[in-house]
């Protein structure tokens, strides 16, 4: 009898480690499409309702997959690609006039109307080689070029990869769902309630971020129309992608822009560009972005700052929704499981008194 419950105990054991292991094997297979995988399952659930209506037409789940694929493509490759086009024209158009205005040389004139500048910049230039900073700076930019072109061909690849897995998912939704439901150690309504979070989280942080963004964008870029400032198009939309990155902001592009125009001599101007800068393209993500995304996430902005945030770092660029949904996940199962503690007896001599009371508490924590 004892041997049998060792041979048991062992063959348990073993069957464990095994498992631990094919698990570590199959993240490590996994790890180098985590990015398709994570923004496939982003597209499935905005994609869902589209998909749905499509199978209803058709009737069937592949062709209505292929369809709702197709139009996601034409919806994201599309203005992608006008998108590049316009940031590039942009991008030539204002390299131009940084030429021009280099070759006109305005900072010996600002220099000259600004001594305590002129002293700074001496300063500098006596105690540190700008030449050689400038030869790296250079060198840097040469491998930043390589690498972004590096890097456009792996979003390529990543980008049809998302596409495949999208189409699979959106094909085998339910029979995904049921294998998810069948595998997780939760009752019915327990994993009705964190499909739903998950897909609110999606929701609120891609149409949030993204409303925020163009927002920010659009102010940004009405300000360097109005001022007179060269690439209003261009440097808006830089701005409105600063404005997704927590660490930057578009400060990086109007600061600047307002420091140029102070030392100019157009302190109007300046100042113009600096109080807009700060209480309108600034305060819009702190104002706007609580009312779209706080109350469907039910969630502290401070935390919802730490799981974007977090994400990224842990991540990389996907952290930026798949932080949010970790977060979310991990407050759903800690509800789960305090509801459930909650909800059991904790000895022998609790009856109906305290079992009642703590059963009228559950639904109220």
């Amino acid at each position: 009898m004892k041997a049998a419950f060792e041979r048991q105990t062992l063959s348990s054991l073993i069957l464990i480690g095994a498992v631990l292991i094919g698990l570590y094997l199959c993240w490590l297979m996994a790890a180098p499409f985590l990015p398709a995988i994570v923004w496939s399952f982003v597209l499935a659930v905005l994609a869902r309702p589209l998909n749905i209506r499509l199978r209803r037409l058709t009737g069937q789940r592949a062709i209505s997959s292929g369809l709702t694929v197709a139009l996601v493509a034409a919806l994201v490759v599309f203005p992608g690609l006008m998108l590049a086009g316009t940031l590039l024209s942009e991008a030539v158009r204002n390299a131009t006039y940084l030429e021009a205005l280099l070759a006109a040389n305005p900072w010996s004139a600002i220099l000259d109307s600004h001594p305590l500048v002129a002293t700074a910049v001496d300063w500098i230039d006596q105690r540190f080689d700008m030449q050689s900073i400038l030869q790296s700076a250079a060198a840097w930019f040469g491998r930043w070029s390589a690498g972004l072109l590096q890097g456009s061909i792996m979003g390529s690849i990543n980008l049809l990869l998302t596409f495949y897995f999208l189409f699979y998912l959106l094909r085998d939704e339910e029979r995904a769902v049921a294998a998810l439901e069948d595998a997780l150690p939760l009752s019915r309504e327990e994993f009705a309630l964190l499909c739903e979070r998950v897909v609110a989280t999606i929701r609120a942080s891609i149409f949030g971020t993204a409303f925020v963004a163009m927002l920010q964008g659009v102010l940004g870029g009405l300000s360097f129309w109005w001022l007179g400032l060269p690439a209003p198009i261009f440097w808006g939309v830089v701005m409105g992608i600063l404005g997704i990155v927590p660490f930057l902001g578009a400060f990086v592009i109007w600061a600047p822009a307002a420091a140029y125009l102070a030392l100019a001599g157009d302190l109007q101007s300046a100042g113009l560009l600096a109080v807009w800068g700060t209480f309108i393209v600034g305060l819009v993500d702190n104002l706007v972005y609580p009312i779209l995304v706080g109350r469907q996430l039910m969630i502290h902005s401070a935390v919802s700052f730490v799981a974007v945030v977090g994400g990224i770092v842990v991540f990389g660029t996907i952290g930026f929704v798949l932080g949010p949904i970790v977060v979310a996940v991990s407050l759903v199962l800690v509800r789960m499981w305090r509801l459930r503690s909650l909800a059991a007896p904790i000895g022998s001599a609790e009856v109906s008194g305290e079992e009642s009371n703590d059963s009228r508490a559950a639904p109220d924590a």
